[in-house]
């Protein structure tokens, strides 16, 4: 028994002895093997970032400068066109004034000679060609003169002075222009001043040959 027993206490002390030794690691070391690489991952992302926020700044920039040309441009542009308004508004008459200058020299030399040659006739025939001359020149320029006499009066181009009793002549007639009207392509730019035939039924015989002046009611019927 007793030998037994010894076996077994030398058996278990074998086993102590015989026991495998565990290494262990330093705390200090595993975190630095575990943080080190990290470190580096957010150190060369912070620079990517850097670098891409250096870029775009470099690119707002240009875009900056793109646009601040772009308004002047624009800008100039603006005044420029502006300037053109306003010249072409100013200027405008200057097509028609070249045109009439000719005109205008002509009818000077004819009155230069009245004097000189002391023939009348000659003196008419000058006016004459002046003054149809520069009716085509504002024929031109599409300016007409208004048909008046002997129309029905209309008060779209006609303007009534007064009245007159005229025999054989239909009422609200124009009888005599005192003024003529004019239009310039599609618009009238001056009614033409007439005389227009009253109607004789209202009228004494004796009176039938006297004008009047046109009354406010007069104007009415017309219209």
């Amino acid at each position: 028994m007793e030998e037994t027993e010894k076996n077994i206490e030398q058996n278990d002390n074998q086993k102590a002895g015989t026991r495998i030794p565990i290494e262990r690691t330093e705390p200090s070391e595993v975190k630095e093997n575990e943080i080190t690489p990290k470190v580096e991952i957010k150190e060369t992302e912070l620079n990517a970032a850097r670098e891409k926020v250096a870029a775009l700044e470099i690119q707002v920039a240009e875009l900056k400068d793109v646009l601040l040309r772009k308004i002047a441009d624009f800008e100039n542009f603006k005044r420029r066109n502006e300037n053109d308004q306003l010249n072409l508004l100013k200027f405008a008459a200057e097509p028609f004034l070249r045109n009439i200058l000719p005109v205008y020299d002509d009818l000077e030399r004819s009155l230069s000679h009245i004097d000189e040659a002391g023939n009348f006739e000659s003196t008419r025939k000058g006016l004459q060609l002046v003054y149809e001359k520069f009716g085509k020149i504002l024929e031109n320029q599409g300016i007409k003169r208004i048909d008046a006499k002997g129309k029905p009066f209309n008060v779209e181009y006609h303007e009534a002075l007064m009245q007159r009793a005229a025999e054989g002549v239909e009422p609200h007639t124009v009888l005599e222009v005192l003024e003529p009207g004019y239009i310039y392509k599609d618009k009238v730019i001056r009614h033409a001043k007439v005389i227009v035939s009253a109607e004789t039924a209202s009228h004494d015989e004796g009176n039938g040959s006297q004008d009047r002046d046109v009354s406010p009611d007069d104007d009415n019927n017309e219209g």
